[in-house]
């Protein structure tokens, strides 16, 4: 007979299922699809392309990564780049590539104690600066994978497409930091390109993401938006992208790779700074992006609870198992498909820890003030 004790834990048992469905769903529904895509819709024309990037003290990094933006195997084609209030040698930087290269253009903003103000600002005066319909965004410490990230990045507009979300991952490197960002920029890139594939844009990354400058403006570019520190790519792309207008791409070659943070507390500021934007995404796609790091959490209380109890645990430990080959297996996969290596054995420990990290990320977002007017 069951006593209070095994109907208690037996009830644990059925949440472990209940979990463990939600994570599969996830899984086959979401992830799996970002590792079998492959693009059915390419267009073999090549309109002009206007490449816009936000800079505020990059020097160093324009130095290393602009002239890769620059030597895009592209026929027509323009590079917008907002130089906002820097103060190192960026204006030198760039000075030196306006004379080598024609289609670069600079826009400057100065600096105005009286005035202070985002990223969104910088953003706009590129756009308005752009002469073309559409638009390529990246960011002043990223490069592109490949000379034909353009090509191949433009060749997803048809007539019906409005957003293009790309694939911007960061650069390898040494240590367990290193390893977090990857991994966290992975498993968000399986969320916003999976849910993307199967109908449910809801976001993209601005170190990769391409619209029309056309529906920017008629849809009254960052609107209600404008003051808040972040946004200015995930929030326009969820107010506006629907399943008829939004295409993805991801192959190797457009692909973008940033310079991550080196310390845990610039990983931090990021974070938590790109944490404020999720309050203002539509509610199903709260609820849906909410969903499954709670189960999965769900799913590892229980499963602690049940294996220390003995309760049913040869049939815990089956739903572990079928959770971990499927996640094992779609984690292979999607490195594969976004050139990602060496991260796999530390996803699954990161798997984890990481709802834990990102609600501690959540908790002292509303602790402290995030610093409003800065973008960088």
């Amino acid at each position: 007979m069951f006593n209070i004790d095994n109907l208690f834990l037996l009830f644990i048992f059925l949440i472990l299922i209940a979990a463990t469905g939600i994570q599969l769903f996830y899984y086959l529904r979401y992830y799996l699809p970002v590792a079998l895509f492959e693009p059915t819709e390419t267009s073999t024309e090549k309109p002009p392309v206007s490449i816009i990037i936000c800079a505020r003290n990059e020097a160093e990094n324009l130095d290393s990564f602009l002239p890769m933006v620059l030597t895009q195997d592209y026929p027509d084609y323009e590079v917008i780049v907002v130089n906002d209030c820097s103060a190192d040698n960026t204006y030198n930087v760039l000075g030196k590539y306006l004379v080598e290269y024609p289609h670069l253009k600079v826009s400057s903003i100065n600096k105005d104690p009286k005035f202070t103000h985002n990223k969104k600002l910088a953003q706009l005066i590129g756009i308005k600066a752009a002469r073309n319909e559409l638009l390529l965004f990246t960011d002043a410490d990223c490069k592109p994978e490949s000379n034909m990230w353009l090509a191949t990045v433009a060749s997803r507009f048809t007539d019906k497409t409005v957003f293009v979300l790309g694939y911007g991952g960061y650069l390898c490197g040494k240590g367990l930091l290193n390893a977090y960002i990857r991994y966290d920029c992975i498993t968000i890139a399986m969320q916003y390109l999976g849910m993307a594939i199967k109908g449910q844009p809801y976001m993209g990354v601005g170190r990769n993401l391409a619209y029309r400058r056309s529906a920017f403006f008629e849809n009254k570019g960052y609107g209600v938006h404008y003051q808040l520190v972040s946004g200015d790519d995930d929030l326009f792309v969820n107010g506006n992208a629907t399943a008829g207008n939004t295409a993805v791409e991801f192959r190797p070659c457009a692909h973008t790779r940033s310079v991550p943070a080196v310390t845990l507390s610039d990983f931090f500021k990021q974070k938590r700074r790109h944490l404020t934007t999720a309050r203002y995404y539509k509610q199903n796609d709260r609820a849906m992006l909410l969903a499954e790091p709670a189960s999965r959490t769900v799913f590892y209380a229980s499963l602690a609870v049940l294996l220390i109890n003995g309760f049913m645990w040869p049939y815990a430990l089956a739903c572990f198992g079928l959770r971990l080959c499927i996640q094992s297996t779609v984690l292979i996969l999607v490195c594969k498909k976004l050139n990602e290596h060496k991260i796999v054995a530390a996803s699954l420990f990161f798997d984890i820890i990481s709802p834990l990290i990102n609600l501690i990320f959540y908790t002292f977002k509303y602790s402290r003030r995030t610093g409003a007017m800065k973008w960088k």
